[in-house]
């Protein structure tokens, strides 16, 4: 009689993302549904789905699509994710390279960008940039379940801006019965 035990199969993708917001939605829609299939905590699959909209804004942003002779919004940038069969999740987002490096910045509290990083850093376990000889740029980040860190709100807030010492402390319906 052979015993034979069930194991867990590591899930990846990797898919061509338009270089532009259209591809964007379709790719956060295809990793949410193979991540919770292979059995991902809703936290973590939240978790990576923030890190891809960010990478692939980033890449969009900052990055040329893949290939060569290819203009700023057209072609496309690579997308992909594995978990492990430590339930440890990788994703990458890989763009042709552009003329800056990725390093999370400080923005002004009223920027309208330039957050993502500092989100990424607050959520990963790790992350990085990796050059390929061609000039291909990957950024990568490792998410696992439960490593948000504990000061996630502060490192992605403003600093030294409370809402309520802003606002005060009114009862916005004290005078409704």
């Amino acid at each position: 009689m052979a015993l034979v035990v069930a194991q867990e199969v590591p899930t990846s993708s990797s898919m061509a993302v338009s270089h532009g917001p259209a591809g964007v939605g379709e790719a956060r829609h295809r990793m949410r549904e193979q991540l919770r299939r292979s059995g991902m905590t809703e936290e973590v699959v939240d978790d990576a789905v923030l890190v891809l909209s960010e990478l692939l804004s980033n890449s969009c942003r900052h990055g040329r699509p893949l290939g060569r002779g290819v203009e700023v919004g057209d072609g496309d940038v690579r997308a992909a994710w594995r978990v492990d069969r430590h339930g440890t999740l990788t994703v990458e987002v890989t763009d042709g390279g552009g003329p800056t490096r990725p390093v999370p910045s400080t923005p002004s509290v009223t920027a309208r960008g330039g957050r993502g990083l500092n989100i990424i850093s607050a959520l990963a376990q790790d992350w990085g940039v990796r050059d390929s000889a061609s000039g291909e740029v990957t950024v990568w980040v490792v998410l696992t379940g439960g490593h948000r860190r504990d000061d996630f709100a502060t490192r992605v807030t403003a600093p030294g801006f409370d809402l309520l010492d802003a606002y005060g402390t009114c009862d916005a319906f004290g005078d409704v019965d």
